[in-house]
């Protein structure tokens, strides 16, 4: 996480970094490469296309290099529940159905935020909390389940929100272009990127329509 997080908030030249669209993953003790994208590997990454580059590493590392183990999960899990039963919900759908809505302490998630050329007392990010605040639990579930991934609180509350490397605090970052802009979502780093509106009625706007849209954050944007 500390290398993507690296990638993401420095110009990819001053890193000195050689990148492709590939990624070395181990199977078995046995370390191969993998095309992020077709060709992948002669496919250079430049600060024009590394957010995408970042996304599909994290896709490739939750999912892809684990989808033999996944593909025997769903196996058992359709034994049990049969496929066409559970068809009908999306994944943010099926997971409030199992686990239930849950209750949002949006003074303890602010005491466990980092802000990133931003700080607490910018107009922004008080309008944030105060549109946060005005919303119902399943709008703040839904909110959660954008930036986050998932609507589940930690048992012991938002300081041990976990990213995808272990422990990452909710983040909210400046995103200094167009205020035309949704909000956009890094699931993998519990990162909410958030343009400098105008006016707290935008705000709410955008960020309850990025909410209500955005099934996938990262879309993870």
């Amino acid at each position: 996480a500390e290398y993507m997080g690296s990638l993401r908030e420095h110009h990819i030249s001053d890193l000195g970094l050689d990148l492709t669209f590939s990624t070395d993953i181990e199977e078995f003790g046995v370390t191969s490469v993998r095309d992020l994208i077709q060709n992948g590997r002669n496919v250079v990454v430049t600060e024009d296309n590394k957010n995408e580059y970042i996304r599909l590493v994290c896709q490739e590392r939750m999912t892809g290099a684990i989808r033999q183990q996944i593909n025997s999960f769903l196996e058992g899990f359709y034994d049990i529940i049969p496929r066409n039963l559970i068809s009908i919900f999306n994944e943010h759908e099926l997971e409030l159905l199992i686990s239930g809505l849950p209750t949002v302490d949006i003074e303890d998630l602010r005491a466990n935020t980092l802000y990133h050329k931003y700080d607490a007392n910018s107009l922004q990010v008080q309008w944030f909390w105060r549109a946060l605040r005005s919303f119902d639990q399943s709008q703040r579930a839904n909110l959660l389940q954008f930036i986050t991934g998932t609507s589940k609180v930690p048992l012991q509350g938002f300081a041990y929100l976990e990213g995808m490397n272990g422990p990452q605090k909710f983040q909210i970052h400046r995103d200094d272009r167009s205020t035309d802009r949704l909000p956009a979502a890094h699931t993998c780093f519990n990162q909410l990127d958030l343009p400098a509106y105008e006016t707290y009625a935008k705000l709410r706007r955008q960020l309850e329509l990025a909410v209500t849209e955005c099934s996938e954050g990262f879309g993870f944007a």
